[in-house]
């Protein structure tokens, strides 16, 4: 580190994601895919574009928070699509007819971003279905016994959390995600070294823990917990009006998330630590130990991304 740091303990901007074999890290300069391979470690580097350095206004606060988040998937989709492209073919799953046909029509690259859209908006839709309208839904049914706004607000937060809580579970328990899980905790193992000014080894990335307080898991739930505060301030019978007052919210609920994460990253105090421990509890479900080559994989993609004026990296 430089010598600003002096060996001691920082907060860095730097993030990353699992993916098939692989992990993603999004640095303020570049963005990397390393995948382990049968032929060893695949490497991608693309310089980091962010929303608001094409447009200013998209990183003021409030506004940040929707626009990263859309961005974020986008990214992540691209390096799953990657990863998967490593695998082995015959573990590769056969492009759809619809794929063929848009590659057909368009071309492999105007493909590639269609493809990506089309996933981000299928990734989305499904995060508002599950979570925040079909709890809505379901507290419909039980409003006919329910006459006080408030109470039929607190059934519906109540079933907004256990269907969350349910879904970590499940997906928890899928066999072939284990290892991506493995990856996970890697990730934030490697991130925590970093953080820690360690060398970035095997050895000292293997004594760090695999919770991290900038997680996906933990924003998930933060963004569950929000819109049932947000929420809370709509009180129509209607459900379908309830329904598409969700969807209105949303953008409002996902902004104040994103402060929230991000607060809990930067800084490490009372506060912090309280807003971080149910995600970091969460994260059991979603993170596990990995192993060496899990561990080489997430220090070789942050080395990868650290800024040559390391300061850059500093939250």
């Amino acid at each position: 580190m430089t010598e600003q740091n002096n060996g001691k303990e920082f907060k860095t901007s730097i993030g990353g994601q699992a993916l098939i074999e692989g992990i993603m890290m999004r640095g303020p300069k570049k963005t990397a895919i390393v995948v382990r391979t049968e032929d060893g470690l695949v490497e991608k580097v693309d310089d980091t574009v962010q929303p608001k350095d094409k447009h200013p206004i998209l990183g003021f606060i409030f506004i940040r928070g929707a626009v990263n988040f859309i961005s974020t998937m986008k990214l992540g989709m691209r390096a799953i699509m990657f990863s998967a492209e490593q695998m082995p073919e015959e573990e590769q799953e056969d492009p759809s007819k619809f794929d063929k046909w848009i590659e057909e029509k368009l071309g492999n690259e105007k493909a590639e971003k269609i493809i990506i859209g089309i996933a981000v908006v299928l990734g989305i839709a499904m995060f508002v279905g599950l979570f925040m309208l079909l709890p809505t839904l379901l507290a419909g049914f039980v409003a006919q016994w329910i006459d006080n706004a408030i109470l039929r607000n607190l059934v519906e937060g109540v079933l907004r959390i256990t269907i969350f809580l349910t879904y970590l579970w499940v997906t928890s328990r899928i066999k072939s995600i284990g290892r991506v899980w493995a990856y996970h905790g890697a990730e934030h193992k490697a991130i925590y070294c970093y953080e820690k000014n360690l060398p970035l080894t095997v050895e000292n990335i293997r004594m760090q823990s695999p919770l991290h307080a900038r997680c996906g898991t933990s924003f998930l739930f933060i963004v569950v917990t929000v819109s049932i505060l947000v929420f809370s301030f709509t009180t129509w019978d209607n459900v379908f009006i309830r329904m598409a007052l969700r969807i209105a919210l949303l953008p409002v609920v996902v902004a104040i998330s994103y402060e929230i994460i991000r607060l809990a990253g930067r800084y490490d105090n009372i506060l912090t630590r309280i807003i971080s421990a149910p995600g970091k509890g969460l994260q059991r479900l979603t993170t596990s130990e990995p192993d060496d080559e899990m561990i080489e994989v997430a220090q070789r993609a942050l080395e990868l991304v650290i800024p040559e004026n390391e300061d850059e990296a500093i939250w």
